[in-house]
């Protein structure tokens, strides 16, 4: 049991009362006293709202974004005085590279960045000391790797071999084994993070990934990968070094600088799959038993949940987790970062199909997938970094056929929260402006198209945070059945 409790012994969540901050460690432990605290005072509520945070560098960003999402809950639910609700903030360890805005958040000060050589300071490739810090407790015992990735960018050597020595030393964060050969180049061997861990676990998919399957981003050429996340970056638009044509030394005089800047985007990958596994880790093996719990002590309360990006795809393996005989009320995702086929059946690329499928009955009233055409961190680079080697041809060729729309990386690979569900019988599509009207289904799968509200933020991530809205705060309480259309 990993928690710091000391860290989330208080909380800023004043908009509402009665709240609850309830805390997981990476394998899904609670925090004891808060777990205790909850099950202790939640019965005399009707309805528990339940929400989970995304990537979040500390308590005190998931705070603010419980504050501001749930304060709108009590001017919508004046007129129904009857009603006794409590709230949950859930936080789990996980982080957002510092340079990724939050729409209504203020930017990290500038003035704690550290010196870096002047080209990189330029482009943005070095690491900050706040961005450092947080891979360093994402990825614990592996500081001496990321000092030497953070070196490499800052210096964005010219040599092919350093970018070679960087592409593995972000694959042994992922936990992946080493690449074919990378002993015999004298690349790093796996560090303290990537021991013990498999990489079919780290790598689960929410289609069911077959053991051994390795991303893309890690198996190809370092040059074509860190390129295409470039084209990726600026697809995005984030500024990046122009491109120019790749012949002979100028590979890397010429397009050093934008080979770079696609090797921090790589490593802001290898750091979403760290996160996809904690997330499913903490849904299944924390949230999901606890509300169990939860569910036989106070069977009266129904339960809300709602989570956002790597926060849906945690309460949706709770749903997973939860025992079999256990319902929650209903369930909201927030621009998810999990596969669009999750709960879909067989596929005729999978035919296993999605590792949620079915799960959607342990919900009685409506399971909500909110999804925005103006987030680009599920249109872009979500797909780019769940693709699998063997079955794409290359990165770079997905992005020249995709060009400068969003919804051109192909189906197979895309998120929830960039267009809803997939291939998946009986769940309507409705705009945010239909669900509110009234015609939200009373139980089952929804797609609702938000992207009239998630509308704001800058690259590379777009509106991917873009979510304290009175509208989609309305909506659950809509899905919950409290407040009339």
């Amino acid at each position: 049991m990993a928690v710091n409790s000391a860290s989330v012994t208080g909380t800023s969540v004043t908009s509402v009362r009665p709240y609850w901050d309830l805390t997981f460690d990476a394998d899904g432990d609670p925090d004891p006293r808060q777990r205790d605290a909850l099950l202790e005072a939640v019965g005399d509520r009707t309805d528990l709202v339940v929400f989970s945070h995304g990537w979040n560098n500390d308590v005190a960003t998931a705070s603010a974004l419980y504050d501001g999402f749930f304060g709108y809950f009590p001017g919508l639910l004046a007129a129904a005085p009857d009603l006794r609700f409590g709230y949950v903030g859930v936080h789990w360890p996980s982080m957002r590279f510092s340079d990724e805005p939050i729409p209504d958040f203020p930017r990290t000060s500038p003035t704690l960045a550290a010196p870096v050589a002047d080209g990189a300071a330029a482009s943005g490739a070095a690491l900050d000391p706040l961005t450092r810090a947080a891979l360093g407790d994402v990825f614990p015992g592996s500081g001496p790797t990321l000092d030497r990735i953070a070196e490499l960018l800052a210096e964005r050597p010219e040599a092919p071999e350093r970018l070679d020595e960087f592409a593995a030393l972000v694959r042994t964060l992922t936990g992946l084994p080493p690449s074919p050969g990378a002993a015999a180049q004298g690349r790093a061997a796996p560090g303290p993070a990537a021991q013990g861990v498999a990489a079919q676990s780290l790598l689960a998919d929410d289609m069911g990934t077959a053991p051994g399957a390795e991303p893309l981003l890690f198996t190809q050429d370092p040059v074509i990968t860190c390129l295409s996340l470039a084209d990726a970056l600026a697809t995005a638009g984030a500024e990046v070094a122009p491109a120019q044509p790749v012949s002979g030394e100028a590979l890397f005089g010429g397009l050093g600088r934008r080979v770079w800047d696609g090797a921090k985007e790589l490593l802001r990958q290898a750091t979403y799959y760290a996160m996809k596994r904690r997330a499913g880790t903490v849904g299944q093996r924390g949230l999901g038993p606890l509300l169990g719990v939860l569910a036989r002590g106070a069977p009266s309360v129904g339960v809300h949940l709602i989570g956002h990006s790597f926060g849906a795809r945690l309460v949706s393996f709770a749903l997973d987790g939860m025992p079999s005989t256990i319902r929650v009320s209903s369930v909201t995702l927030l621009q998810g970062a999990l596969s669009h086929y999750a709960f879909s059946g067989p596929q005729p690329f999978d035919a296993r199909g999605g590792a949620l499928h079915g799960r959607q009955q342990r919900v009685t009233g409506p399971l909500m997938a909110c999804h925005s055409r103006h987030d680009q961190a599920l249109g872009v680079f979500y797909p780019l970094a769940s693709r699998l080697a063997g079955e794409d041809e290359s990165l770079l060729g997905d992005l020249a056929h995709a060009g400068a729309d969003l919804l051109g990386f192909g189906e197979r690979w895309g998120a929830l929260g960039h267009d809803g569900f997939q291939a998946l019988d009986g769940a309507p599509e409705l705009t945010l402006e239909l669900a509110l009207a009234g015609e939200l289904p009373r139980t089952g799968c929804v797609s609702v198209d938000a992207s009239s509200v998630v509308c704001s933020g800058g690259p590379p991530s777009g509106a991917h945070s873009d979510i304290c809205h009175e509208e989609l705060a309305r909506l659950v309480l809509r899905a919950a059945g409290r407040i009339p259309g």
